[in-house]
């Protein structure tokens, strides 16, 4: 697969709690995009954050989260990610969770992964 120019990047920010069923809806957002053939996605895990109940969330151990904040990337051409949001949009609402989704323009220099 060879992807070059245009792109867009989908960020989506949730709860590292949020299930749907017996699995985190990070793990499930992951695995649907790979089932959509996106060119990859990335978890990332934060030490602090608050969302749209303004309630923080943070890793100091006197105030241990059980729900940080987790933030999943995947860029790919236009099309692909455009058409993978009701996706997305959907699980949150499997999950009964909030979360928030953003779209920005990205230009992709190189692509590549091992043979």
């Amino acid at each position: 697969m060879k992807i070059e120019g245009e792109a867009k990047l989908l960020r989506i920010f949730i709860g590292e709690s949020d299930k749907i069923g017996g699995v985190s809806v990070h793990e499930k957002i992951v695995v649907e995009s790979r089932k959509a053939g996106l060119a990859g996605a990335t978890v990332y895990r934060g030490i602090m954050g608050y969302g749209g109940n303004s309630r923080i969330h943070t890793t100091k151990i006197l105030t241990l989260s059980k729900d940080l904040p987790l933030v999943i990337e995947i860029v790919d051409q236009v099309e692909k990610i455009e058409n993978f949001i009701p996706v997305i949009t959907e699980i949150f609402e499997n999950a009964k969770c909030g979360g928030l989704i953003t779209l920005e323009k990205a230009e992709i220099i190189t692509y590549s992964y091992n043979k």
